[in-house]
């Protein structure tokens, strides 16, 4: 066998191993994923913590983790309490609206223009018996018949997102404990790959961008939440904290906050609050657009140096093909390819050299203005 035909049996055979192990391990991506992006963000403070216990690798690795871990499940469980305490009133709401019907309410005639239409179309579905049914036909809420079916279809998914939260901790503390390790690996088959001085030109990029978006996507979206959350106490919305538990998490999502205050707006004109309501999306609306539109750019933007329409891109684009946790891998990829835009500032003189051009050839430089331009190797 020659050298060249070994070479190919050698790369299909590593192919194929890689193929199987994807295959083998495609359930537990997801849990691998969220553990990389809460190790990467949260590296510094392991190290700090690691160094304060006499570079012990497995307590701080335990600490941080277990730290982390009651940081993310208390809140959880106090939403899952308030939950638990809702969702068979609204369960039966649904099943006896469904069943019975369920009238329209009187300020829908007073909707200036349409709501004579509104009106009729209400009547004709949502007012019928079933039309719940009818109306989101061809989805699971479709097939419900008792409060009983809706609780053992959510405490199903509760259960499997559970376990994938678990997986994710658990990965999180031997991401904590071999990191350092797993980092040579990595980037000893980068530079194999890849030049050192390029594969070092990406790596560095990496944990900049994630601790960026972490750090605006989530704790800004946090803080929006608790803001609107006091609007709806003192808007008197039943349960508040639940509330503002779900516009924090639908705010670390770009223009997910309005889905949840303008229920909760259209929640309070319902029960005939209108005045708490308008009150609550301004509020809304101001928090939203001083969040979004100034402290999330900055904080991302200044941090990767990225234009605002590749944040957004790659904010929208992460979410829609990979769903939550494209919110921090979308910008990743647009920090990556930024990069790769801007190599070619090193080959931006060469048909000028070539030419025989009596210009001066040294690289185009760098500037603060440019978006993650990488830096160059002497």
């Amino acid at each position: 066998m020659s050298d060249t035909q070994r070479d190919i049996v050698s790369a299909g055979f590593s192919l194929a191993l890689i193929a199987v192990t994807a295959f083998v391990m495609q359930r537990f991506f997801l849990p691998l994923v969220w553990a990389g992006i809460l190790c990467v963000a949260t590296w510094p403070l392991y190290v700090r913590v690691r160094a304060a216990l006499g570079q012990r690798t497995i307590v701080a690795a335990a600490l941080l983790t277990l730290a982390f871990a009651c940081i993310f499940i208390i809140p959880v469980l106090f939403g899952v309490a308030q939950a638990a305490r809702e969702v068979p009133v609204l369960a039966n709401f649904v099943v006896h609206a469904n069943t019975d019907g369920l009238p329209a309410p009187d300020w829908v005639a007073n909707i200036p223009l349409a709501g004579s239409a509104i009106g009729d179309w209400w009547q004709a579905t949502l007012s019928q018996p079933h039309g719940l049914s009818h109306f989101f036909a061809g989805s699971a809420v479709g097939g419900f018949h008792s409060a009983r079916d809706m609780l053992k279809i959510l405490g199903a998914d509760v259960f499997h997102r559970l376990v994938d939260f678990g997986l994710a901790f658990l990965c999180l503390f031997f991401f904590y404990k071999d990191g350092e390790a797993l980092t040579r690996q990595i980037t000893a088959v980068g530079s194999h790959f890849l030049r050192p001085e390029r594969w070092g030109r990406y790596a560095q990029k990496i944990p900049t961008a994630i601790r960026a978006t972490v750090n605006g996507l989530v704790l800004v979206g946090l803080a929006e939440g608790v803001l609107i959350g006091i609007a709806y106490a003192i808007a008197g919305l039943p349960s508040p904290a639940l509330w503002a538990f779900a516009t924090g998490i639908l705010a670390i999502i770009p223009f997910g906050a309005p889905l949840a205050y303008l229920c909760a707006a259209a929640l309070l004109v319902f029960q005939g609050n209108v005045g708490a309501a308008i009150g609550v999306a301004a509020w809304g609306t101001v928090v939203l657009f001083v969040a979004d539109h100034f402290v999330r750019p900055g904080m991302i933007g200044n941090a990767t140096r990225l234009p605002f329409l590749a944040v957004l891109f790659g904010i929208l684009g992460g979410v829609e093909t990979l769903g939550l946790v494209g919110l921090f891998i979308g910008p990743v990829v647009m920090v990556l390819f930024v990069t790769l835009w801007y190599e070619a500032n090193v080959f931006d003189t060469v048909p000028l050299a070539n030419a025989g051009a009596n210009v001066d050839i040294t690289p185009v430089a760098t500037t603060p203005a440019s978006p993650a331009a990488p830096e160059r190797t002497q």
